[in-house]
């Protein structure tokens, strides 16, 4: 591997690291193995640190291709609970409203998720990295600062039920850069007349790679030790 002249390599990031937890430990890695202090490392599309899944890095010149990965389709599988609300919607906080289900069936489900397949806009979550006047969003969300987001335009290619069994919906998304799911949980909770908050979510895929093409840091560890035991001192 030439890390030097570019290497884009596919993990599956790990549930709970963030995206530049992730990136650190590969350009730390990948420093010890080459007895250098510094390497250019980035990823092609953050996902949150409750998400696990593809995640693309590139070293060195490959990271000149990071927009082109970023603009890929991206696959997610996502476990909705009904009838919860949290203000993140996802697990970082804790459930703040509740709302009947008994009204919501199958095919009503099948009826309300025909309305996000296609070009539409969604308004991000509030505790997201979307920038407001330089400051992210984030950061007036846990300074209780009020914030309004704009809505922005994106694509949803295909929108599938994989499992439901209320409270729970899983579902396959299909879908462009700058989807938030946790966003779209929100939306089919309103949409079934009640709320939804995202449990669980994996990405699957982006672009062409997937997610059993994707090795762990471990296992990247453990290439780089082999490399590094047969090369010459």
């Amino acid at each position: 591997m030439d890390f030097l002249e570019g290497e884009v390599l596919y993990f599956n990031k790990p549930l709970h690291w963030t995206s530049f937890s992730l990136v650190n430990k590969v350009r730390w890695l990948i420093s010890r193995h080459l007895k250098v202090k510094k390497i250019k490392v980035g990823h092609a599309g953050t996902l949150d640190p409750l998400a696990s899944g593809v995640m693309i890095v590139c070293t060195g010149k490959a990271t000149k291709r990071i927009d082109s990965f970023q603009y890929q389709t991206k696959e997610y599988i996502a476990t909705l609970e009904l009838g919860a609300t949290t203000p993140s919607f996802d697990l970082e906080k804790e459930v703040d409203a509740r709302y009947p289900i008994e009204h919501i069936t199958r095919e009503m489900v099948d009826e309300r998720l025909k309305q996000f397949v296609g070009t539409i806009q969604q308004v991000p979550p509030v505790f997201s990295a979307v920038k407001v006047e330089g400051k992210r969003a984030y950061n007036y969300a846990r300074e209780g600062e009020a914030v309004e987001l704009k809505a922005k335009t994106l694509v949803i290619d295909e929108l599938e039920i994989l499992e439901f069994t209320p409270p729970l919906l899983k579902i396959r998304v299909v879908c462009s850069k700058g989807t938030y799911i946790r966003a779209l949980a929100r939306d089919i909770g309103l949409a079934l007349g009640s709320g939804a908050h995202l449990t669980g979510l994996v990405r699957t895929r982006i672009g062409e790679c997937t997610l059993d093409r994707c090795i762990t840091v471990e296992k990247f560890q453990e290439q780089l030790n082999s490399l590094s035991s047969k090369s010459p001192n």
